[in-house]
């Protein structure tokens, strides 16, 4: 492999030569060698919309030349569309502001723009009226909004509109309900269904709520929140470029000393993350649960087979797509304990657990939209009922007896119930 030699206030580094980062990359590739998991693709694409939004309003200012910002748009737009997806190399477990994986961003640019002439570089052009201290949250915000708003939010409204159809075809099919795992009284089975619906537009809701203070941004606080060597207004000029890049609305924390140190609003929004994961859970055991079978379980739904479900085993045919829901579901449950620790670890003027944060509230994002289209396409829009299982619950079951309480009392509805089920008869 050749090498070219890069500086840093450190010194000189040996930087791979077909690669377009500097010295503090390579520092950081050669110090940070744990775990593998690189920074989401999510936080570069935030930063490529930031470095973007703050060169146009240096620009303005007056603290760069119109071809540097020019410079820094079209390289950000390249990595935008994943052109130098391979040039952000660093890992999640670095530095606790995510110092290194800002100047990753800071020096590609750089780099890519002096390849075309423009000299730029990554502290003075660059990273011009910014610190990694207000750069990372509000990358980390950005990207946890857009991942919202362009992946979680649609996936669900996919699903339920999935739960709609199925309600809408069986508007009139009554079976029989279940409560303590035990025989309840009789509902529509468009009605349990409509439960399922509305188990994931409730936290859709709240998901939206939580938007108003995810849109928020630090940026504007540069290292301490005093703004220092920052223009007056930069942090609203650069969210109304924010705004206009992205066609989603972002507007600044008013108290900077706030948005350094606090991730109150990241674990907000990801708590109607794990409420959604929750109430996926429910659905997706409610429908195994209720497919179980074919002969020796409840039966009374049909659910597609997708593949062979064991190895030893011929013709049996497993829930697959209800088992990956539930495992996501705990996966999410568990990123929000990690976003809810590292939350409470702000320290004076920030708060040094933020790739963490990021890391695992996008892998709650990415995994939740995958696995609700998955469950929506390979699942649910094949389900079925088994009319005549249904049909048969509901004649055998008990409790029917609920419907002669007005007529002769509780305690002699309950001596027909026991004495049918001593008999072995129907009511």
């Amino acid at each position: 492999m050749e090498y070219r030699m890069e500086h840093d206030t450190m010194g000189e580094v040996a930087v791979p030569a077909e690669h377009h980062w500097g010295a503090q990359t390579q520092r950081s590739r050669e110090n940070f060698k744990i775990g593998g998991q690189r920074q989401p693709k999510e936080i570069i694409t935030a930063f490529a919309y930031l470095k973007d939004a703050c060169a146009q309003v240096n620009a303005a200012e007056g603290r760069i030349t119109p071809e540097q910002a020019q410079a820094v748009s079209a390289v950000c737009g390249e990595i935008r569309e994943g052109k130098w997806d391979n040039e952000f190399p660093l890992v999640v477990w670095q530095t606790g502001s995510g110092t290194q994986t800002n100047m990753n961003v800071n020096e590609v640019i750089a780099h890519l723009a002096g390849e075309h002439g423009v000299v730029l570089h990554p502290n003075d052009h660059v990273n011009r009226s910014q610190s990694s201290n207000d750069t990372f949250p509000s990358a980390l915000h950005i990207a946890a909004v857009l991942a919202v708003v362009q992946d979680v939010l649609p996936a669900a409204r996919r699903l339920e509109a999935s739960f709609a159809a199925l309600e809408a075809k069986y508007p009139d099919l009554i079976r029989i309900g279940r409560t303590h795992l035990q025989d309840a009284t009789p509902l529509k089975f468009a009605q349990e269904v409509s439960g399922w619906r509305e188990l994931v537009a409730a936290p859709c809701r709240m998901l939206e709520q939580s938007l108003s203070e995810l849109r928020k941004l630090a940026i504007g606080g540069t290292a301490v929140g005093t703004g220092l060597n920052a223009p007056a207004h930069y942090d609203q000029n650069v969210c109304a470029h924010l705004t206009k890049l992205t066609g989603v609305t972002f507007e600044p924390d008013a108290n900077k000393f706030h948005a350094l140190t606090s991730k109150d609003a990241l674990v907000f929004a990801h708590g109607a993350l794990k409420a959604l994961a929750c109430n996926l859970m429910k659905i997706a055991n409610d429908i195994r649960w209720e497919a179980s079978g074919p002969r020796c379980g409840m039966g009374e739904l049909h659910i597609p087979e997708n593949e062979p479900g064991s190895s030893i085993m011929p013709g049996k045919v497993n829930p697959t797509q209800c088992e990956a829901v539930t495992m996501v579901a705990v996966q999410v449950m568990g990123n929000d304990t990690a976003i809810s620790v590292a939350a409470s670890q702000g320290n004076f003027q920030l708060n040094v657990f933020l790739p963490v944060s990021a890391y695992n509230f996008l892998l709650s994002t990415r995994l939740l939209t995958d696995v609700m289209d998955s469950f929506r396409i390979h699942c649910v829009d094949g389900v079925t009922a088994n009319e005549e299982r249904m049909e048969a619950n509901l004649r055998n079951s008990l409790m029917l007896v609920t419907c002669l309480t007005p007529q002769i009392g509780y305690e002699r509805a309950a001596e027909c119930a026991k004495k049918a089920l001593h008999d072995g008869t129907t009511l």
